[in-house]
């Protein structure tokens, strides 16, 4: 196996690049520097890496073309949907090709029969829901970005979404996938009927992060809308108030489809926007409550969960009369990540998990450790399983800005370790929690999970400096890359004591 930092290798670019465009064409390969400055980075802004070329295949075939390319001469390869990985997923890190796979976007087959879709990588997520609803069928998991994001990227972090308390995340519905891995070879894992016989190679696949290889084709799961719907928001003058109201519900024995926690901070920039539904702006916190099912029984739910809210001080209830209005109480949850740039010049967006118990304590935490660094915190997340986006608000062009951000993430990080929690919820680790994966996992873990991601990519070609600790035994990346990355790696040592 060959340790070495792919950027260490070395290859003939003038020659790849031939070979890249008698392959796709010189229109859809990108080389120069200002071609190529718009994929430096994906949703996480804070790191940056030139690739040595974009690539835009149509189909299986040239993507087996252009990894076998790859793998003759060494070069690394990362794929890319539309960008909006918050973990530096899609972040060359060690420069290569970037596949992006914008041109690959076409539902390939819709089975009603079955309930299914087959679909290539670059379809955005939420054209599944609109392409199957014509017949009442839907696309569960939604990720804030299904507006943009792509099934491929999904699947490469396993994107949940604010309904996936009631019906899970990515991998829950996913059934099937054509793969290729680093050495060109086509597979398909897993079948339509979604029964896996052996291994799960399917859910190993999904979540990876591009580490294992590059997916070009996905049938998923399509489920039957439900026949009844009842969307509510609940205003709070006090935190502990919303989260008691959280565990409440969930005591109750009632299982909402999506329930969201939206703080202050975050109300003030949704109110300051195009997307205002008339939130106080002096709430401390709103409850967005959905739950769906049979007619039958779902108003005995929503009586139930009214009792809960009532019972923990709630100060108003909204309870959609229909459609539109269900509508505009989730445009404001969906596009709350949008409307941060009324409040603050930049925002960082993390992911964690922890218990509901532990809410309230992790919230004003969060808000103690920001006001130690000197920085404001908003919250918009998935209450019902623990789900955080903590969002660090700051000023890119004040001194050590990008440091600082860091080392608060990092604290913050930890904390949601200490209470019992985890280090993602649906962004994946790709490069921003690489070094805090030894908080969870022990060595033997991490050589366990290393040594399968050997099985598919031993040349360590597909997407390399991920999701594991970068200085490990042999495996440190060279001098200009970690200089690259804004002294990340100082900040995160310092924070974990490696």
């Amino acid at each position: 196996m060959n340790n070495a930092p792919v950027a260490e290798r070395g290859f003939p670019k003038e020659e790849v690049y031939r070979h890249l465009v008698s392959i796709l064409g010189k229109e859809w390969v990108l080389h120069t520097p200002e071609e190529l400055i718009v994929y430096e980075c994906d949703g996480l802004t804070l790191h940056t890496r030139l690739p040595d070329f974009v690539v835009f295949p149509t189909c299986t075939e040239e993507v087996v073309k252009i990894v076998k390319l790859a793998g003759q001469y060494k070069i690394p390869f990362v794929p890319r949907g539309a960008g909006t990985s918050l973990s530096g997923g899609a972040i060359p890190v060690e420069g290569g090709v970037v596949l992006e796979f914008s041109r690959m976007n076409r539902i390939l087959n819709i089975d009603y029969e079955n309930r299914l879709a087959i679909v290539q990588p670059g379809v955005v997520n939420l054209h599944v829901t609109q392409a199957a609803k014509k017949k009442n069928f839907y696309y569960a998991p939604d990720p804030s970005s299904q507006m943009v994001s792509t099934i491929g990227g999904n699947v490469a972090e396993n994107a949940g979404g604010p309904h996936t308390l009631k019906y899970g995340v990515t991998t829950n519905h996913v059934m099937a996938l054509e793969v290729v891995l680093p050495d060109g070879e086509v597979y398909e894992l897993g079948t339509a009927a979604g029964d896996a016989v052996g291994y799960d190679l399917v859910g190993s696949f999904v979540g990876s992060e591009g580490t294992f290889g590059i997916v070009t084709q996905i049938t998923v799961r399509l489920l039957y809308s439900p026949p009844a719907v009842k969307t509510m928001l609940a205003v709070y003058d006090s935190v502990v108030d919303a989260t008691k109201t959280v565990s409440g519900i969930i005591a109750r024995g009632v299982v909402p489809a999506a329930l969201e926690m939206i703080d202050r901070n975050t109300i003030q920039a949704i109110e300051a926007s195009v997307y205002a539904t008339g939130i106080p702006k002096d709430a401390e916190a709103v409850l967005l409550i959905e739950i769906d099912g049979l007619a039958t029984g779902i108003e005995q739910q929503m009586e139930r969960i009214l009792e809960v809210i009532k019972t923990n001080n709630a100060r108003e209830i909204r309870v959609a009369k229909n459609e539109t209005e269900r509508k505009k109480l989730w445009a404001a949850r969906k596009n709350a990540f949008g409307a941060y740039g009324r409040i603050s010049a930049n925002y960082y967006t993390m992911d964690g998990v922890i218990p509901r118990s532990k809410l309230p304590q992790i919230l004003q935490e969060i808000d103690d450790l920001g006001r130690r660094h000197g920085l404001r915190m908003a919250n918009v997340f998935h209450a019902g399983d623990g789900n955080l986006h903590p969002i660090i608000l700051y000023d890119i062009h004040q001194p050590g800005a990008k440091e600082n951000v860091l080392a608060l993430a990092g604290e913050i990080l930890q904390r949601c370790v200490e209470v019992g929690g985890a280090l993602s919820g649906e962004h994946g680790i790709g490069l921003e929690k690489q070094e805090f994966m030894s908080l969870i996992f022990s060595e033997a873990d991490l050589h366990a999970m290393q040594q399968l991601k050997q099985v598919f990519n031993p040349e360590n070609l597909a997407n390399p400096s991920k999701i594991f600790p970068i200085r490990r035994g042999c495996r440190e990346l060279p001098k200009n890359i970690l200089e690259s990355s804004d002294q990340k790696y100082k900040a995160y040592q310092e924070i974990v004591r490696f």
